[in-house]
């Protein structure tokens, strides 16, 4: 008798243009590594359903393909490919970015490649954030969207709970991130060698990177992680945490570390290093730098705590995969 696996669903949005190419590899890439997860033979590993969802205009998108029919549990993260042809900003379909923001509110991370990152700035929940888009779309993004951060160079932004690509074929970095978040770096790993598609070393070897747990269903705690997202969790305590859930502060601590699996302290240390992982994969800034930029104060204690959860100091991890040399210094 098998075990009885919980179950992951992953939307692939379908908009006017969408790559189809992107939507049915998305497809077949979780397909494969369920099929690694399965010969693990373990109840741990959950089963990623795959849907498709597709709607028009002002149309609410709806559930056009199902890999694994059965009850709605809620979307882990919505997929929202690139786009081959030409792409309006000023054409969104209203009704997908509605949906994208509903998503995004019940607990959804969002993962958008290239045209995709667009429909996430059109629906407002990257003002404030990092996010990338492709070379092509750089220049438009930057004065229709001031508010982002935009990092034209960075093939890949990860922010938790929203990730953009630069790539139109950046879907499969996408798909291969939502693996090792779900099922781990091994079977991340293990799909990517299967397809001969390219995935960074660093999850595998250093754990994988910062995956917030965002659909346990308590609004209130999902409130504070996407505050913390967007400032980083670099200036924070315990006490404006509880105030903005609106919870005293050991209701807050119980209910926090009930729905995320981390003491608060614990859950910023993990979102801060993340970050700086980010930063030392694709980026030159001195080591000092990304300490202060993450929000700790003492590069020391930021060196300490980026061991402590990589296994590495900040200096070893930019040797093994830093894609950007590192900056000169004077002399």
């Amino acid at each position: 008798m098998g075990v009885e696996r919980a179950v992951a669903e992953l939307g692939v949005l379908i908009y006017p243009g969408a790559q189809m190419a992107a939507v049915h590899g998305l497809t077949d890439l979780f397909g494969v590594a369920n099929r690694i997860a399965a010969e693990h033979q373990t109840a741990q590993l959950p089963l990623l359903r795959v849907s498709h969802w597709q709607g028009e205009g002002d149309q609410v998108p709806e559930r056009v393909y199902d890999s694994h029919p059965g009850p709605d549990g809620g979307l882990v993260a919505v997929m929202i490919p690139p786009s081959i042809g030409g792409f309006s900003e000023s054409q969104a379909p209203q009704g997908l970015i509605r949906w994208i923001r509903q998503q995004h509110a019940q607990g959804a991370t969002l993962g958008g490649v290239c045209v995709g990152s667009i429909l996430m700035a059109e629906s407002g929940l990257l003002d404030g954030r990092s996010a990338t888009t492709h070379w092509t779309s750089a220049k438009t993004f930057a004065e229709r969207y001031p508010t982002i951060k935009l990092l034209a160079d960075t093939p890949i932004v990860d922010d938790g709970d929203l990730i953009t690509t630069a790539g139109l074929m950046a879907w499969s970095e996408l798909g291969l991130r939502m693996v090792d978040r779900l099922l781990g770096p091994s079977i991340a790993s293990g799909t990517a060698r299967f397809l001969v598609v390219e995935h960074s070393d660093s999850a595998s070897q250093c754990g994988s990177n910062f995956a917030p747990i965002l659909s346990h269903g308590d609004a209130s705690i999902l409130k504070v992680q996407h505050w913390l997202q967007s400032t980083g969790a670099t200036d924070v305590s315990l006490t404006a945490m509880a105030e903005r859930a609106g919870l005293e502060e050991r209701t807050f601590l119980r209910r926090f570390r009930a729905a995320t699996g981390l003491k608060p302290t614990e859950y910023c240390q993990h979102l801060r290093v993340g970050k700086a992982r980010e930063m030392l994969e694709f980026t030159n800034g001195t080591i000092d730098h990304i300490a202060w930029t993450v929000g700790y104060q003492d590069p020391s204690a930021f060196r300490a705590t980026f061991k402590k959860i990589t296994g590495l100091a900040p200096s070893d991890y930019r040797a093994r995969f830093g894609v950007t040399p590192p900056v000169s210094v004077a002399r």
